[in-house]
């Protein structure tokens, strides 16, 4: 007897690849699990654990990597259209979940699934087809080489346009480490999941479907939905559809927080010049959205490269950053330029930028003979990202060395590369300067994928008037814990964090709107508890990978240099590995040590 189900549709779709294409089975998941993990990075960790991927090399050809969707997808719901690419990352070799936003995820769902997970290995580059229950492989070689936006165009003349892509670029062909899988012009970005696919010579997915679910209270649903997107529209969300994430940009520089130079410093002499206010009166913009989806946080700028026709770049704050900032870029039409074609090769732009401003000090310090890579040359940044999406052997294999991230770049350049090498365990830092915020830099530190601001808010105790952002303790480390929580909670749901500040007690309302989409009595102290499960389940898989806690530190930089332009922001070692061990004692992790001790 088929059991009643609501919101979703009971299992997942294992794909396995080979030599005569592909073979699918439905993989049926107990209400148990679901509602343990929900869906998203939840659900894709129990599915990972549950396939023994821990172990797996990321590139083989017996690597996984599922496409996870959520009981709200399909739901009136705002930002709700989303779904996470999970895999072991093949830049830390430890637990990776990237989300994204796009009707990839509705008709993905409609496919009949709660996730795909693809394994093995395509003999000739392919195009994995999904359609309803039918799942097959086309070739991909006109399609080879190919930018991701031009991909997903031919794409789309080929398959027709009731059917949903997500395709790797130049960079995940030649399995860059950090390479994105992009979508309707957005990417799932960090980690290097579209290297996990070129590995399997996959240069797309299409997907379509009919099967949709219901809803166990469907009116009360719509109700909630319509209260939710009008609340979307108020002051909490006000500045990103203002200027979106980039009006970050100048705030951060007057704390000393922007990552400049490396790390070299937390300000940066031309950050107006690459403001979004600067940017939005120097030249045309627009507003969009991802898919459902009432914010509307996506600005798009206008350039002309080359003397070509105009393009527009969606731009974020992370991206101003690391290809500015970062790298000492002050001139906005380098800056643009870089991120639209990052987006293009499917390069992930925090790493991208990281890396490159890494081998800039490289550069500066004799430690890489490579004289035309300074900091300010925005011809350069263009430059190398060629290098890297094709591992150009040129230069002495500059790309090839640089496409494997800042930590493998730093390991074979030697020397003291590594104490500035700007990676936890392996993943590139983001625009958050570790000593101007130092409950944020706790959140790097132990962060599950690396050094990440998605999957911690701890930014948020820093900015609060809890905090001293220069001077972590251990007081702070319980809500910085709780900032984590809501992170695993919103991103098995699966929504958007920017509708973060609309709730008054997410745990609470986010378990009444799970009681409307599935039917089950679900409490705000239950989702509490799955919330510490789905971050233990990441951690788990991680010590199955090999994780130790000596992994959970910052480069050596943070510790042993104060900012030069602000000398109060000083990280203490004690006191951050003193937070490091409360941590873990609040996550119940014993056996963990202090390391100066």
């Amino acid at each position: 007897m088929k059991r009643e189900l609501f919101g979703y549709h009971g299992g997942y779709r294992r794909i396995k690849l080979n030599e005569l294409g592909a073979t699918s089975e439905f993989v049926p998941l107990p209400d148990e699990i679901l509602r343990r993990f929900l869906g998203g990075s939840g659900l894709g960790v129990s599915i990972l654990l549950s396939e023994g991927q821990a172990t797996v090399d990321p590139l083989s050809p017996d690597a996984g990597i599922a496409f996870v969707f959520s009981p709200l997808v399909g739901s009136a719901i705002t930002t709700s259209a989303k779904f996470a690419v999970v895999c072991k990352s093949p830049l830390t070799e430890r637990f990776n979940d990237a989300l994204a936003s796009s009707a990839f995820a509705i008709s993905g769902k409609q496919s009949g699934c709660d996730a795909i997970y693809i394994t093995g290995y395509a003999r000739l580059p392919s195009v994995l087809v999904i359609d309803d229950n039918y799942v097959s492989l086309h070739s991909a070689d006109d399609l080879w080489g190919r930018t991701t936006a031009d991909a997903e165009v031919q794409l789309r003349a080929r398959f027709g346009a009731d059917f949903d892509f997500a395709v790797i670029g130049p960079a995940g062909e030649n399995r860059v480490r950090y390479a994105t899988i992009s979508h309707d012009n957005r990417h799932a970005g960090r980690g290097g999941s579209g290297a996990v696919l070129g590995a399997k010579n996959i240069k797309a997915i299409a997907v379509r479907g009919t099967k949709r679910c219901e809803w166990a209270d469907a009116s009360r649903l719509a109700e909630l939905s319509k209260s939710i997107s009008q609340k979307s529209f108020g002051p909490a969300t006000s500045k990103y559809r203002e200027l979106g994430t980039a009006s970050n940009l100048l705030v951060f520089n007057r704390l000393h927080a922007l990552p400049t130079r490396n790390f070299q410093s937390g300000s940066f002499e031309h950050a107006e010049a690459i403001s979004p206010e600067s940017l939005s009166v120097a030249r045309e913009r627009t507003r969009s959205s991802c898919a459902a989806c009432t914010i509307g946080c996506e600005h798009i700028y206008q350039i002309r490269l080359d003397g070509g026709p105009e393009k527009g770049v969606r731009l974020e704050y992370e991206s101003l950053f690391s290809l500015g900032s970062l790298c000492g870029v002050g001139n906005p039409e380098h800056v643009l330029a870089a991120s639209r074609r990052c987006d293009e090769l499917g390069l992930d732009t925090i790493s991208t930028g990281g890396t490159i401003a890494f081998a800039m000090e490289c550069v500066e310090r004799g430690l890489l003979d490579c004289e035309w890579l300074k900091f300010g040359d925005g011809d350069a940044v263009l430059r190398v990202i060629e290098l890297i999406a094709t591992r150009g052997e040129s230069e002495r294999g500059l790309g090839n060395r640089l496409a494997e991230g800042s930590k493998r770049a730093a390991e074979m350049i030697g020397g003291d590369a590594f104490k500035f090498a700007p990676h936890v365990k392996g993943l590139e830092i983001p625009g958050y300067e570790p000593r101007a915020l130092q409950t944020m830099a706790l959140g790097f530190a132990v962060g599950t994928r690396g050094a990440d601001h998605n999957r911690s808010g701890a930014y948020e105790i820093d900015f609060s008037s809890q905090s001293d952002r220069r001077r972590i303790t251990k007081a702070d480390v319980a809500a910085a814990i709780e900032t984590e929580d809501k992170a695993a909670i919103m991103d098995s749901l699966i929504l958007c964090k920017f509708l973060r500040g609309i709730f008054d007690d997410l745990f609470a309302e986010s378990a009444t709107m799970l009681k409307y989409v599935t039917g089950w009595d679900v409490t705000g102290d239950e989702l509490r508890s799955t919330a510490k499960q789905i971050v233990s389940a990441k951690r788990a898989f991680n010590r199955q990978a090999g994780w130790t806690p000596d992994e959970d530190v910052l480069p050596e930089r943070f510790y042993s240099t104060a900012l030069p332009d602000d000398t109060k922001a000083d990280l203490d070692r004690i006191a951050f590995e003193e937070a490091t061990a409360e941590y873990y004692r609040l996550r119940d992790q014993p056996g963990v040590y202090l390391r100066s001790s």
